[in-house]
């Protein structure tokens, strides 16, 4: 029986990619190979018959010119195609607990890309901020793992975020159904980027909500005496006593929180609330497996 790390002790692994394959380790046995298995079903190339095949998907014009028997390839017989939709902005740069949402967010992210890459399914990434700022198409090849660890670990230029327009870009970049994989804290208003998520989720997307929470963003706790605090998006000082504004804030961040529910419920899109402090290979569990049940 595996065991879980502790985030805090598998985030101070330096390398990504050996953070990624110690959480792949960590997931249990049995799950199903491709929670997404039927996807698609567009033509991708051929390949030569066995005793056993299904006959209806013979090829009688390869045959003729061949007299060798041959079968079409569906992508939905060899893989999924998958973006991973990742928020850097400053706000995902806050953490009460040694590492930020963002360290725990490209973990998740490259965890992901390694267990789809490991079935053979096509993965891809888009960096945003104020815009996506760095995308790899989905691919399976030989070192296009190595090139999404590198662009996940790169540091952000630490922008505010804009993700309506990131959205938008995101459409641009998927002409095909794509599983879209949104990795974000979700704290920008809901009004600002619900119509670019539905206009996304219209075009056809699979698409799929991880909501990355710091536990000290849940409820104050920790947040020690009243201070001076900077807003990590406006850059603004804000005055904060935790003790008095705790209530306040619970009620306030309650009400954001229902309002992002809201949008991804209308757009159809199914969320996870992530704590930072959950272990994260029970995190990629219950994903997969609310995939697979979706």
């Amino acid at each position: 029986m595996s065991v879980s790390l502790d985030p805090a002790a598998l985030l101070a692994i330096r390398d990504l990619e050996l953070r990624a394959r110690t959480v792949m380790e960590g997931l249990a046995s049995g799950l199903h190979r491709s929670p997404y298995s039927g996807f698609s079903s567009e033509f991708t190339e051929y390949r030569q018959y066995s005793p056993g095949d299904d006959l209806r998907y013979l090829d009688w014009k390869a045959f003729a010119r061949t007299d060798r028997f041959y079968l079409k390839k569906y992508e939905d017989e060899t893989n999924l195609r998958c973006l991973i939709v990742l928020d850097t902005s400053r706000s995902m740069t806050f953490g009460s607990r040694g590492y930020s949402k963002l360290d725990y967010a490209r973990t998740l992210a490259a965890t992901l890309a390694c267990f789809l890459h490991a079935q053979r399914d096509v993965v891809g990434l888009a960096l945003f901020d104020q815009t996506v700022h760095h995308t790899l198409p989905p691919r399976w090849r030989p070192g296009h793992l190595a090139h999404l660890y590198a662009a996940l670990a790169r540091e952000p230029a630490s922008r505010t975020t804009a993700m309506g327009p990131a959205l938008d870009e995101v459409r641009r970049l998927c002409p095909k159904r794509t599983l879209i994989v949104l990795l974000s804290d979700f704290l920008s208003p809901a009004d600002e980027w619900s119509a670019s998520l539905a206009h996304l989720a219209a075009a056809g997307h699979d698409l799929r909500a991880l909501q990355i929470l710091d536990p000290a963003e849940l409820t104050l706790e920790g947040f020690g005496h009243a201070a001076i605090w900077e807003d990590l998006e406006s850059d603004q000082n804000l005055y904060v006593d935790p003790a008095q504004a705790r209530a306040t804030y619970q009620k306030n961040f309650a009400a954001h929180t229902g309002a992002v529910r809201d949008a991804l419920h209308r757009a159809g899109v199914p969320l996870q609330s992530v704590d930072t402090g959950r272990p994260l290979d029970l995190t990629l569990r219950a994903f997969l497996r609310q995939s697979a049940a979706a």
